[in-house]
């Protein structure tokens, strides 16, 4: 085997094995990308699971002030006035 046709096997395999390598850096670097996404949606989810809880302890809130002030009829039962 020629030195010209060693040194271009060499090339050659040395060139796979970069571009090997650059594929599994890419794919574990987009598989890292994919799970942050994932933990940003939790977060996001869990804040707003928080703020539809305040909400709802704001609105019992108000419902127990305004009940102390007006007279509240159920609404199963029809209206006497």
């Amino acid at each position: 085997m020629s030195a010209r046709a060693k040194a271009t096997l060499a090339a050659s395999f040395a060139f796979s094995s970069f571009i090997i390598w650059a594929v599994h850096y890419q794919q574990s670097k987009e598989r890292e990308d994919m799970f942050q996404g994932v933990v940003r949606d939790d977060a996001r989810r869990l804040e707003k699971m928080r703020q539809r809880e305040e909400e709802f302890r704001e609105s019992s809130r108000k419902r127990e002030i305004y009940e102390q002030v007006q007279s509240v009829v159920p609404s199963d039962q029809p209206n006497q006035t």
